[in-house]
């Protein structure tokens, strides 16, 4: 009998922060690495290698430097940069394999397999994995299956297991209790730290577990959301893929920085600097805010004088322009600095966001909008052709010694023509 339900693939990459760095220096091969936060403080991105050693996701790098010492741990600092340049060539590269894809984080996204229902889709989806390693050097697993919590299941299943060759295809299987049995209630999409301690209290363990229990139980413990999660998990459809990402409601810009700093000019220009950020991707993705919240704090775990303030500021009308935002954001940064304290932290957050095409205009409006708008559009077509930063608003500075730490970060190799790999 047919199948109603249209088959879902997640493509994950794997390790994907670990793995872009080996793409560039095959001698990382099968040596364990780990990848810093901002400021390589802590530990975000492992090896299987680096697992392996017992290195936790979340680790300062300071506590396990006796591990990083004995086994010879390859450490990198985050590179933003190079990361987002090969997801996009991963996403490109699986788009190919079907043209409704939602691109869901950095290193994942899902597909709609309609119409495939009757190829044998566990070759299909190998052939979208060597694809994907031979066009990007990038390994990926893939799980399939008839909802997107199942194939996020599946995904989890064919990484761990290595007899699956990285492709896990439930979609066509009647009885799926010995997967669900395999995978711990924490692992399943949608199911928080807080609702595994709720479902481990009352002996609920896996996936297998979760599903046995009543859908008014899980309504009244876990809202409607829960019981979606549950529905899915019996393969019943609850959550639709979103080809078009939804607008971000609120857009937030922020970093610590390298070094505590008590100077004014150096809040400031970071300030100028996380607005034109923010301003960029509220422009991305066509919209306007009329709200900016600026924000400072000091170092809390710090024994020194702690102080944290914020202002909100309103817009007279919505705007995308990153000159009107830096000059608000400048009355805000002097309105709420104070002298005598050592800061870590400031950032700005826009809000009350509403497509471009929405704004109502004012009578009074300032005279040199639609100039305002044309320059934003030039700068960011500039940077998007030359290179992020090529021009920039002189508020957000130059040298910015304030920037966050990055003293072990690799070579943008792929957007940046003064750091192209050298064979």
């Amino acid at each position: 009998m047919r199948q109603k339900e249209h088959p879902i693939a997640l493509v994950d990459c794997n390790n994907f922060y670990a793995s872009c760095e080996r793409v560039f220096n095959t001698k990382l091969r099968n040596v364990p690495i780990v990848v810093l936060s901002n400021n390589d403080g802590m530990i975000i991105a492992r090896s299987n290698e680096a697992k392996a050693l017992g290195i936790k996701m979340g680790e300062p790098l300071f506590k396990v430097k006796d591990i990083v010492k004995k086994y010879g741990v390859q450490v990198y600092s985050s590179n933003y940069v190079l990361y987002g340049d090969m997801s996009s060539r991963v996403m490109n590269c699986i788009s190919q394999f079907s043209p409704d894809i939602e691109i869901y984080s950095i290193d994942e996204a899902f597909l709609n397999l309609k119409g495939f229902e009757n190829r044998n889709l566990e070759q299909y989806g190998a052939e979208l994995r060597a694809t994907v390693r031979q066009w990007v050097g990038l390994p990926v697993s893939i799980g399939i299956a008839k909802t997107k919590t199942l194939a996020k299941l599946a995904n989890h299943i064919a990484k761990k297991d290595p007899k699956f060759n990285g492709v896990l295809n439930i979609y066509y299987e009647d009885d799926i209790d010995e997967f669900l049995k395999r995978v711990e209630v924490s692992d399943v999409w949608g199911i928080g730290r807080q609702y595994t301690k709720l479902l481990n209290n009352h002996n609920i363990r896996s996936a297998y577990d979760f599903i046995q229990l009543g859908d008014n139980w899980i309504k009244k413990k876990m809202t409607i959301m829960g019981l979606r999660t549950a529905m899915e998990l019996r393969g019943i459809p609850c959550i639709s893929l979103e080809s078009v990402p939804a607008p971000k409601k609120a857009i937030v810009s922020s970093r610590s920085f390298s070094k505590l700093s008590s100077n004014k000019q150096d809040i400031k220009e970071a300030v100028a600097f996380f607005v034109s950020i923010a301003a960029q991707k509220l422009r991305k993705q066509r919209s306007n805010a009329g709200i900016l919240t600026v924000f400072l704090r000091t170092n809390p775990f710090k024994d020194s004088p702690q102080y944290h303030n914020g202002v909100l500021m309103q817009f007279p009308l919505p705007t995308d322009s990153t000159s009107e935002m830096i000059s608000y954001a400048m009355k805000g940064i002097e309105q709420i600095f104070r002298e005598g304290y050592q800061y870590q932290k400031v950032g700005v957050m826009l809000a009350g966001i509403i497509p471009r095409n929405r704004n109502q205009y004012i009578l009074f409006d300032r005279p040199d909008r639609e100039q305002m708008d044309k320059i934003s559009d030039i700068m960011d077509k500039i940077n998007k052709e030359m290179g992020a930063w090529t021009i920039s608003y002189a508020a957000a500075g130059t040298k910015r010694d304030w920037m966050t730490r990055a003293d072990l970060k690799s070579p943008r190799y792929t957007t940046n023509w003064n750091e192209l790999l050298k064979v």
